[in-house]
């Protein structure tokens, strides 16, 4: 007599099981747009086969006068340089920190942007490489306004493997018409906790693990970065060094003077690099919930490993020193690794 109740009611959670997840993606997607399988780093190929989606926000980040010579259908251009405060170069340090909550908000409806829309952010990849690498520094711009996106509450971002370079040499569209766009009140929540100072950094010293974002030579010491107010070489006493530039594929012109493009390397060589850094964990390397904080020498370097680590691979608990080394340096009173010679006697 007991039999039918417990038919019942496991056909009642056999169909809660089948029909939820329909109906919350239901809830957060459009009927008019179709549904769509993305990866963090989509393909020139991909983008490509969802222009049309409705969904899809393209947004360039390149400078103003680049975005007028020739960009992708339907891409908005909001330069790199308006989603910091503090921009390289400028008086006030230090440089590239996050802006403002009222401020990003504004920014991102601007653009159309909502909580729920896929957002793929395209970017140079090329540049000079000598005698600094600027190419290399405009393809952290990319990781710096999609780590922005993510930390504003933004739900799916992607960035376009090898920016605008790559989508034009695959022989894929371009336009200099501006698209409309629709502005709305973006309304998000912001991520407190992925952004920490420096007081917190110092407190985690040999709790957290620490990853410098530099090259191998600036993190030894060997070069000096020139930044203000206080050039120091070394690092941060117990950080691990995972260059950015070594996750790129970076393609050189013939003299080895310009970078013509840069994409990232394959995921498996990716998740080999960073466990060779951040160790492997006895759940398996993405259960891990250690706390990571990434630093660089300004915030550029630095949002391209957190983007990699966090959204590409899934460590779990991914934070950026936004200060990095500039701030970190910049009274003289903190350690750091080596430990700088003593001055020269007269």
């Amino acid at each position: 007599m007991r039999r039918k109740p417990i038919l019942a009611l496991c056909t009642l959670a056999l169909t809660v099981m089948i029909v939820s997840p329909v109906v919350i993606q239901a809830y957060y997607q459009p009927w008019f747009a179709p549904r769509v399988h993305m990866k963090p780093i989509v393909s020139t190929h991909w983008l490509n086969a969802h222009l049309n989606n409705p969904r899809v926000v393209i947004l360039d980040v390149r400078s103003n006068a680049a975005y007028e010579t020739g960009h992708i259908p339907g891409a908005i251009s909001i330069n790199s340089s308006l989603w910091i405060t503090n921009p390289p170069f400028g008086p006030d340090l230090p440089w590239m920190e996050v802006p403002d909550d009222e401020y990003l908000f504004s920014l991102i409806g601007s653009a159309g942007i909502t909580k729920n829309s896929i957002v793929v952010v395209v970017g140079s990849t090329s540049g000079p490489f000598t005698p600094v690498p600027f190419g290399l520094y405009s393809n952290a711009d990319i990781t710096r306004v999609a780590m922005t996106l993510v930390y504003a509450g933004v739900r799916k971002i992607s960035i376009l493997n090898g920016g605008y370079e790559v989508w034009v040499s695959n022989g894929y569209p371009v336009t200099t018409e501006e698209p409309m766009i629709t502005p709305v009140t973006y309304d998000g929540q912001v991520k407190e906790s992925m952004f920490v100072d420096r007081d917190y950094v110092e407190d985690r010293l040999g709790k957290a693990i620490l990853v410098d974002a530099r090259d191998a030579d600036v993190y030894s010491g060997i070069i000096t970065e020139p930044w203000p107010p206080n050039p120091t070489p070394g690092h941060i006493p117990g950080a691990k060094n995972l260059p950015t530039p070594t996750l790129w594929n970076v393609e050189l012109d013939e003299i080895g003077s310009f970078v013509v493009s840069a994409t990232y390397k394959d995921i498996a060589t990716l998740r080999e690099m960073a466990r060779d850094v951040i160790g492997r964990h006895k759940f398996g390397w993405h259960k891990s919930h250690r706390e990571i904080i990434v630093y660089c020498g300004v915030g550029g370097y630095a949002s391209t490993v957190f983007f990699v680590l966090s959204e590409v691979l899934g460590y779990r608990n991914v934070k950026v020193y936004d200060g990095s080394w500039q701030d970190w340096t910049s009274s003289g009173t903190l350690p750091v690794e080596p430990p700088p010679l003593p001055p020269l006697e007269p």
